[in-house]
């Protein structure tokens, strides 16, 4: 472990004053170029800039501007990276397809950064609670310096949990590189950091005050409730299945329970606490995300932390590679998303236009020649959360990227943990009953029209929870997670691929809801104005109808003349004469859905080769990448 720390990580502590700033100028500090660790933890303002660079640590396109928000976490049945002919291991839609080589740059990039802010996290650890300030300071003083200390606690715990997350039992260490007493170490077993990383978060709960005490924090620093939904999605991970290194198969522990008791009671204050709400517009949930927009979250808070990013290094490509897609650099806005695509069934996971969901999520359309909007194809629907249109940037700017942020808890995420949670242990004595919670959520989703039935029972309430996170988080980096955990991963997988040939088939079969899809969808290019979402998909020019027609049935009508086409069905392969042709997506071993995928084995990411060289023996290789 401190040969990875020496070589990666020690920047940590000889770089973390450093000059910082934001798009939302909440970083805006100057720190001094020459002090020792010391002298840092002996003022409230240096040490308040040594935390912002542990938050440092966590923007950029190492981690949330990138690999953790788009490479990482997509790869389920909400969105991917599709793979191409020519399939590179390297690339970062190898990740998204389960075929990367432990020798991905972006593996090690990741690997590094991430204990990089850990190194960072273990001097504020180390030091802010020895200081004077801390111990014998102002009371002004010792309570910055207490919500400091529990500011660095809960970010080292967010960078703990996306190692485990994503590689298994990680190296563990929760003191400064120079204080390890051996060069090298090895593997943690993951089960005792998540109780580690649990404990310091709880502690940290009770060192930083909630949104209304600490105002300037707003929504791009931890506070309490923030910290607290931390602390229930670690424990709902610790409680969780995970993909074990001992037995080889994905298993979760007989005490899982005490951890959804966590998660229970951690919601379950944040819900008392009447610190935050649901944004009654699903869409101003993302827009408050974009650098240049107004913030449409102020009232309500649903947002409960995000990372900042702003310039260079720090920035995102969250508009830039994955949201909607701009695609004439002559246009208003230039260039831009596009980069992941939805699974083709998810767009039928959604209650049409009744959930208001389903067009802030999928772009279905590309802006191009003119600003002029146009249809995708089914297998080329993007996450449009993420809009370059939704930031201050357009066709004249420098920048490649553009200062989009990324959530990294909502207050819906604690909505619908806490509904897990109660519903797991059939506890009905919260603030809110489990389906009074899940409500919340599907009413904000739906308006004025009538919300899905109530599930009856424990079973059929869970399985209306896996259904509610998929149409609530798409693309937000959290399905892939919640499917491991519920050791769902593969089934649903191989569900999404038995759909597939549904869709191709087109025959009202037994139990195929997608029977009766158009083969091409007919269109006239129209205006983009860049308004609501749901307005913007309604003023679609299609042949045969509204978006509500034209996507949900089957038009055997060529209309010609001014009109253009585009693949829908025919995308997904053609029947003919009981053969299945043109299947790519579903059989093609390098651009099909998750061909490279095995279940037990590749839940985890492989190590970087360069960890383990550099560590000589004390990390081996995940086992479902020897």
């Amino acid at each position: 472990m401190k040969k990875i720390i020496s070589k990666y990580i020690i920047i940590g502590s000889i770089g973390i004053l450093i000059n910082l700033s934001s798009c939302k100028d909440y970083l805006d500090y100057q720190s001094p170029s020459r002090l020792n660790v010391e002298q840092v933890y002996s003022s409230a303002e240096y040490t308040n800039t040594a935390i912002l660079g542990i938050y440092n640590k966590a923007a950029g396109s190492r981690v949330y501007g990138n690999n953790l928000s788009i490479s990482f976490p997509n790869g389920a049945d909400d969105f991917w990276i599709r793979g191409s002919a020519n399939y590179d291991v390297s690339g970062q839609g190898a990740i998204s397809t389960y075929g990367e080589s432990p020798t991905n740059q972006n593996l090690l990039n990741t690997f590094s950064q991430l204990y990089e802010g850990i190194e960072r996290a273990n001097l504020a650890c180390k030091y802010i609670p020895s200081s004077d300030l801390y111990q014998k300071g102002a009371a002004d003083v010792k309570l910055k310096m207490k919500r400091y200390y529990g500011e660095a606690l809960a970010l080292r715990a967010l960078f703990y949990l996306e190692l485990i997350r994503n590689w298994g039992d990680v190296p563990a260490s929760f003191i400064p590189s120079a204080d390890l007493e051996s060069q090298f170490t090895t593997h943690a077993n993951r089960d005792s950091t998540y109780d580690r990383i649990l404990d310091d978060l709880k502690l940290a709960s009770d060192l930083v005050g909630w949104r209304a005490e600490v105002p300037e924090y707003k929504t791009y620093r931890l506070t309490k409730a923030a910290i607290k939904a931390l602390r229930a999605r670690i424990a709902l991970h610790r409680g969780g299945y995970s993909l074990r290194t001992d037995t080889k198969v994905m298993e979760r522990k007989p005490d899982y329970e005490k951890y959804y008791r966590i998660a229970f009671d951690e919601c379950n204050d944040i819900i008392k606490s009447k610190q935050h709400n649901l944004n009654p517009v699903y869409e101003n949930v993302f827009k408050s995300l974009h650098s240049g927009t107004a913030r449409f979250d102020n009232d309500a808070n649903e947002i409960m932390f995000e990372i900042a990013m702003w310039g260079a290094i720090n920035d995102s490509d969250l508009a830039r590679t994955y949201g909607l897609q701009f695609t004439n650099t002559a246009d208003p806005w230039g260039q831009g998303g596009g980069g992941a695509k939805a699974v083709p069934t998810y767009v039928y996971e959604f209650s049409g236009v009744n959930d208001s969901r389903r067009d802030v999520t999928l772009g279905f359309y590309e802006v191009r020649d003119g600003a002029m909007k146009r249809p995708v194809s089914l297998i080329n629907l993007t996450c449009a959360k993420f809009r370059k249109s939704w930031t201050q940037f357009d066709k004249t700017s420098p920048s490649l990227q553009f200062g989009v942020n990324w959530p990294i808890v909502r207050y819906a995420d604690v909505l619908l943990m806490f509904a897990e949670a109660a519903n797991e242990l059939q506890d009905f004595s919260g603030a809110l009953t489990p389906l009074a919670a899940l409500e919340q959520v599907q009413r904000r989703a739906f308006g004025s029209n009538p919300i899905p039935s109530p599930p009856a029972g424990k079973a059929a309430f869970f399985n209306a929870i896996v259904k509610e996170r998929l149409l609530e988080f798409g693309g937000e980096g959290i399905r892939k997670y919640d499917l491991i955990r519920w050791n769902l991963l593969g089934t649903k997988i191989q569900e999404v691929r038995a759909n597939i040939l549904k869709i191709a088939l087109n025959a009202p079969t037994e139990n195929n809801s997608y029977a009766n899809l158009s083969e091409f969808i007919y269109f006239k290019p129209a205006a983009f104005r860049n308004g609501k979402s749901s307005e913007e998909v309604a003023s679609l020019d299609l042949y045969g109808g509204t978006p509500e027609t034209v996507f949900y049935t089957r038009n055997t009508v060529n209309p010609g003349g001014a009109y253009s086409s585009v693949w829908w069905r025919r995308e997904l392969g053609i029947w003919s004469n009981g053969v299945l042709t043109n299947p790519s997506i579903y059989s093609d071993s390098n651009t099909g859905y998750m061909l490279k995928f095995e279940p037990n084995k590749k839940e985890l990411l492989p190590y970087p080769d360069r960890v383990i060289t550099e560590n000589r023996g004390g990390i081996t290789q995940n086992f479902g990448w020897q």
